[in-house]
């Protein structure tokens, strides 16, 4: 009699036993399709995320195409679409300091202006030029250097005409740059512009850091803006000493800054620089694209606020 109570005892510990891992097992398949769920939507709003991204670059292309050639002032448009939407800035990189073509004095009067003392803004400013000179010269032995190790290939001299910035980034290598001048200057500058800056497109702050830019003068510029037409005369009496490093040109080169939201929340962010060929194959080409993660989004959010 106690060998069976001792038998049913087992078998009802065994069947205890079963429903216990089987409890076990749907628990943890539960928890894998969630997880699996969970990494199948962080991939589909990754998907639509980008999708809104180029929508929003192809956007800021046919925005500068309706302009037909003309002066492209800074301006923002919300594209919308079923999975979400995308803001996107475009702005004239010709209306920026470029750091790698720009004269010394108008670099020095560019770090003054955003809070360099006099002799530090001249010294950074000589650097920045050094550096563009060693990057765009050949070295003097370049001509008659030694032959390349055995199994390394030979690398060519620096030509001149190579873009010392790639970046604007790239400043902080420069000794002395201080990382609050860099982000005071960085809606102001850029690689993709020339020796000089386009008066009727640039961003009130770029023409307030000018030399002998003073606030009369600007303020005849912003009527100007609102012109259809603009009088060189004029425009070259209006400037004054500052024409040096202005001129009104046609600059290719647009920056689009996209900020893209889909419906579930997920936001994706990225800065690119497109260029607009007349007679190319291609509506737009990019010259940089650059992804902002998400620990970056908050500045970079802040930067396409209205600048002064």
């Amino acid at each position: 009699m106690s060998s069976r109570r001792s038998q049913r005892g087992m078998v009802l510990l065994v069947v205890l036993w079963a429903i216990a891992l089987c409890s076990a097992l749907v628990m943890a398949t539960s928890t894998t399709f969630r997880s699996l769920a969970g990494i199948v939507r962080i991939d589909r709003d990754r998907v639509q995320g980008g999708a809104l991204l180029t929508a929003g670059l192809e956007g800021a292309a046919g925005i500068v195409a309706a302009l037909r050639g003309g002066l492209l002032t800074e301006r923002s448009v919300t594209l919308a679409f079923p999975t979400g939407s995308v803001r996107v800035t475009v702005a004239d990189e010709g209306g920026r300091i470029d750091i790698g073509k720009a004269p010394v004095e108008l670099l020095t009067s560019l770090l003054r202006y955003v809070g360099a003392e006099d002799e530090d803004a001249r010294i950074v400013a000589q650097r920045i030029v050094a550096r563009r000179e060693t990057v765009t010269q050949p070295r003097p032995d370049d001509t008659a250097k030694s032959p390349a190790p055995a199994g390394k290939a030979e690398q060519p001299p620096a030509a001149a005409g190579t873009m010392p910035f790639t970046d604007i980034r790239q400043l902080a290598d420069i000794p002395g740059m201080q990382p609050e001048w860099i982000a005071a200057m960085t809606p102001l500058i850029t690689v993709f512009g020339s020796e000089t800056i386009n008066p009727l497109t640039a961003p009130v702050a770029v023409l307030r850091a000018l030399p002998s830019f003073d606030a009369s003068r600007l303020e005849a510029i912003l009527d100007m803006r609102n012109t259809p037409f603009v009088d060189p005369d004029r425009l070259a009496f209006v400037l004054g000493p500052a024409q040096k490093y202005l001129k009104v040109q046609q600059n290719n080169v647009v920056a689009a800054d996209l900020i893209a939201s889909t419906t579930d929340g997920y936001t994706a962010a990225a800065k690119a620089y497109i260029v607009l060929l007349r007679d190319d194959k291609q509506p737009y080409r990019v010259l940089a694209w650059t992804p902002v993660s998400p620990f970056a989004r908050t500045g970079f959010v802040a930067s396409l606020e209205p600048r002064p």
